[in-house]
């Protein structure tokens, strides 16, 4: 793999991860609009019902990756990763674009409700293969002692995406009442996701292609081979991934719809809050890197595993207590628990991915679990607790996900050992 031992420039990680801030922003924005999206698209007379049906969108989004992995996985496989990075980040600026000017319930009835599900879906084709060609090539080409920094990056543009995502909707909200908000507010927030992509495009002009992928296009389908050959690979991922997605879904996306929600809290509040602490993440991301590149990626992600397990109860509580400042506290610990999964994913799962298929296998295990654990997250809260009638009950989720994850993190330094790019990371 030539050039992978040399110091990668700023400005081919920027150009690499760009992509992924456009992609955070966007799940972000439509995470924190999450009410007033009800309201356009879903009026239910049960708000209950109309934000479950809110959340089920963002969850069609997400189940659609897996059919992302089928496409961007065998393009990054077989034509570059360039071409797949390329390809999403448009996909992506299109459907922002697209659900600014779309029509409302009140304009069009039902078909708005089914053209922004037609959207969302075609949105999360087109990340699907974002995160995963974009994050392979930087690690792909990175110094072996700066691997897991280097992977980092792009987490920290996905907290970036998150980051402006925020603060967008936030900015907007205090400019506009609350009824030009509704109106037509929201549509300048997904409309700011079109210049992402386009910015994001121009920088990816020049980027270098991994030479990895070069003379493989008479070996069939990447991902018929991954599924056949590496399925136990694949579910090992998704295991190693579930309480990353678990717990970022549950604080940043199903908290603060809920906090929004609280006459005693109110979304002006549950926004500065998260914004603050994704901020935080942003700051901790690299040092998380670092940490993996000196001790390990087993023991980086053992230690945001045990950290995880002990603090999301109190976390948890204070999280739920009409407090600005126990609220951040709450998401603060949380955060910087749950801040290792994000930073030291791609790495991983590069690592542990065979040379030949590496994109679409990355792919596979990265959309299947954010799909089967991540975007059903909010509908996962939302039921448990009007199941149960304890606002605790997520708890119990984000518990569960660590479990499952502690054995595949056990076995990280046997799952990356066979892999060309092994190089005493784990």
């Amino acid at each position: 793999m030539s050039g992978s031992q040399q110091r990668l420039p700023p400005r081919s990680i920027i150009a690499a991860a760009s992509g992924n801030v456009l992609e955070w922003y966007d799940f972000t924005v439509y995470g924190f609009l999450t009410a007033t999206l009800a309201t356009q698209f879903f009026p239910l007379e049960n708000r209950v019902a109309s934000v479950l049906s809110t959340f089920a969108v963002l969850a069609v989004g997400y189940a659609a990756r897996p059919i992302g992995s089928v496409i961007f996985g065998h393009i990054g496989d077989r034509i570059g990763r360039k071409a797949a990075m390329m390809t999403s980040v448009l996909l992506m600026g299109g459907g922002s674009l697209a659900i600014a000017l779309l029509p409302t319930f009140h304009q069009i009835g039902i078909t708005a409700a089914v053209l922004l599900v037609l959207i969302r879906i075609i949105q999360g084709i087109a990340v699907a293969g974002e995160y995963t060609a974009s994050g392979v090539l930087l690690v792909e080409q990175a110094e072996p002692e700066r691997r897991a920094l280097t992977g980092a990056w792009i987490a920290c543009a996905m907290i970036s995406g998150c980051l402006i995502g925020s603060a967008v909707p936030a900015g907007i909200s205090l400019l506009l009442t609350a009824d030009q908000m509704a109106d037509w507010g929201w549509r300048v927030a997904f409309a700011f996701g079109t210049l992402v992509a386009l910015f994001s495009a121009i920088i990816r002009r020049h980027i270098t292609d991994t030479v990895l992928v070069k003379n493989q296009s008479d070996q069939g389908s990447p991902v018929w081979q991954s599924l056949r050959d590496h399925s136990a690979l694949i579910g090992q991922m998704i295991l190693l991934l579930i309480p990353t997605a678990v717990i970022y879904f549950v604080i940043y996306v199903y908290a603060v719809s809920y906090l929004s929600a609280d006459p005693n809290f109110g979304s002006s509040a549950a926004l500065n809050v998260t914004t603050l602490n994704l901020v935080v993440m942003a700051l901790f991301i690299p040092v998380c890197g670092l940490a993996a590149d000196r001790f390990g990626l087993r023991p980086a992600f053992l230690a945001g595993a045990v950290a995880t397990f002990i603090l999301a109860g109190p976390c948890w509580w204070l999280m739920l207590r009409p407090d600005t400042a126990s609220v951040f506290l709450g998401q603060f610990g949380l955060t910087l628990t749950s801040t290792v999964g994000w930073a030291l994913s791609i790495t991983a799962l590069t690592l542990m991915a065979p040379d030949h298929l590496r994109c679409s296998v990355v792919a596979l295990g990265y959309n299947l679990s954010m799909a089967l654990f991540g975007g059903t997250t909010p509908i996962v809260a939302t039921y448990l607790v009007n199941q149960t009638g304890r606002d605790y009950a997520p708890v119990y989720y984000i518990l569960l996900a660590v479990l499952v994850s502690i054995p595949i993190i056990w076995r990280l330094p046997k799952l990356i050992a066979t892999t060309r790019l092994k190089n005493a990371l784990a």
